[in-house]
């Protein structure tokens, strides 16, 4: 079978017409959409096109999407931003409903999810002059597509709570019935999921022979186990992030610094990891995740020319703080791009830095002191040197991990210490092999804390994991800190108002439901 790799579906993608959504397309600007009639569908052959467009999709998010969903959590500060003033506010919980990027989060999700629907339905009319065989790999595709959906729904739902589920790209019946509530969106997600493991490969994403790092059953069952974190229903946790560590394929990558570089991509730690690309070439076409606003504004790489970032996004006080207490290296290393004022501002709060701490990293580059922050994310920088020749952007043609077994052994630990009943190993194996690869010594009795703690040192600045671990446990406490003041309401963000606005009739006037339907429905 041809083999397709993601960090080559850019060509493929302009040659069949799926385009990238800019952040001020609406709903109804489809750009991104394939006329059915442009496949041929009788020639199974094609039918990988619409696939390779949904996958495209997923790819080409926005620079701000991930800012946004990762910045509110006591483990990540915004840079001190003058022309993202907003952004900076949002990190203390104080939120504009004018905002760009709570609109352009909104519609580039329901953008890509409108696109995708159409993919599914492109695939589906090849099902006609398909036989058995076509139409099972018919099948298996639909079901990649609707794991990447349910991703995008899942986003929508943790960030504004009661949102729409589309599953047409003509969704106006859908539109009509109003929003769901999150646990609504969420057990549609699980839904989706168990129909969608019985037609998925049961391999690991980088065991793909067809299309390498593509969805399998595991990314699908890691995505059911978040829905029902969300949901808290710990069982359903347990039992689905017990069906991937059964399964025996997945390991912790043994390098936990090289995990979030070149080394790293598509290791056996991967469920769902998006891929970027240069395809090896020192100029030409490319296909980037702009990784700048995550990295510091002042440097000295050790390869000449490579460029600096626009220290958006640093890793907290109190996490490093908190990583230091707890005499962390491997992790705190990796995860921290420190600058000598940012050591120097610990050392004058009487914290008493370890000696491997230093503003020159692991590979060699030098992070000078810059005005925007202290500190910036070390699991979104690729080292100057593994930069391809020619390429200096910042992190050029890093991957984005999105969903990893460190993270599916947490989750699994956490649901058995709320109650949950262990379909596979212990609790404290399961946080021990976490801590293993950490250089951490080993725990027994782990308890409910114990797995946040360590969900906390393993995945910070990652997709505000820890953000919603604090809120769907109530922990306000931890999220105010240095000065923020944070409340229940205060856990999701306010519908942009851009799309308030372009209601004929006055928001306040009408409940909930019926201003996001008439918003959609205008938009549509």
């Amino acid at each position: 079978m041809k083999r397709y790799s993601f960090t080559k579906i850019f060509l493929l993608c302009l040659i069949i017409g799926f385009g990238v959504s800019s952040c001020t397309e609406k709903l109804d600007e489809r750009q991104g959409q394939l006329d059915t009639g442009d496949l041929d569908v009788t020639d199974a052959s094609n039918m990988v096109q619409p696939l390779i467009g949904a996958y495209y999709e997923f790819a080409t998010r926005g620079w701000e999407e991930p800012l946004l969903l990762g910045v509110r959590g006591d483990d990540v500060n915004a840079g001190g931003l003058g022309d993202q003033q907003p952004f900076a506010d949002t990190d203390r919980y104080e939120y504009n409903k004018d905002y760009w990027m709570y609109n352009s989060l909104w519609n580039v999700h329901y953008n890509d999810i409108v696109n995708m629907n159409s993919a599914i339905l492109q695939i589906e009319s090849f099902k006609e002059f398909a036989d058995a065989d076509d139409i099972a790999r018919a099948d298996q595709y639909i079901a990649e597509i609707k794991v990447l959906r349910a991703y995008l729904h899942f986003n929508l739902a943790r960030t504004w709570e009661d949102v729409f589920i589309i599953t047409s790209n003509q969704p106006e019946e859908e539109l009509e019935q109003g929003v769901s509530s999150k646990a609504d969106v969420m057990q549609f997600i699980s839904d989706e999921m168990d129909m969608a493991i019985e037609n998925l490969p049961d391999a690991r994403p980088n065991e793909r022979t067809d299309i390498q790092g593509g969805v399998t059953q595991y990314t699908a069952y890691a995505l059911k186990a978040l829905a029902h974190q969300e949901l808290e229903n710990y069982q359903e946790v347990a039992d689905a992030a017990g069906a991937i560590i059964s399964s025996g394929k997945f390991s912790l990558h043994p390098d936990f610094y090289q995990l979030f570089k070149k080394p790293g991509e598509l290791s056996n730690e991967s469920l769902l990891e998006i891929q970027y690309s240069d395809y090896g070439t020192e100029a030409g076409g490319e296909l980037y995740q702009l990784l700048a606003p995550f990295g510091p504004q002042n440097w000295s790489p050790a390869r000449a020319n490579a460029e600096s970032g626009w220290g958006f996004y640093e890793p907290s006080d109190k996490w490093i703080e908190f990583m230091i207490d707890r005499d962390e290296e491997t992790r705190l290393q990796t995860s921290v791009l420190f600058t000598d004022r940012g050591i120097a501002e610990l050392e004058a709060d009487g914290v008493e830095v370890p000696g491997f701490v230093s503003n020159i990293t692991p590979s060699g580059d030098v992070i000078n002191d810059y005005a925007r922050a202290k500190f910036a994310s070390g699991k979104h920088y690729l080292p100057s040197t593994q930069l391809t020749d020619g390429r200096n952007q910042y992190s050029a043609g890093k991957n984005m991990i999105v969903i990893r077994y460190a993270e599916v052994l947490l989750m699994y630990a956490e649901a058995i210490t709320l109650g949950a009943n262990g379909s596979s190993i212990s609790a404290d194996e399961a946080v021990n092999i976490v801590r293993d690869r950490a250089g951490m010594s080993p725990l027994s009795g782990v308890t409910h804390q114990d797995v946040l703690d360590e969900k906390f040192a393993e995945l910070a600045m990652e997709w505000g994991i820890r953000y919603y671990d604090m809120i769907r446990h109530d922990k306000y406490g931890e999220l105010s800190y240095d000065g923020r003041n944070f409340s229940a309401d205060k856990e999701y963000l306010p519908y942009p108002q851009e799309q308030l606005d372009a209601l004929p009739i006055e928001a306040t006037a009408v409940d909930r439901n019926t201003v996001m339907n008439d918003i959609l429905s205008e938009l549509n």
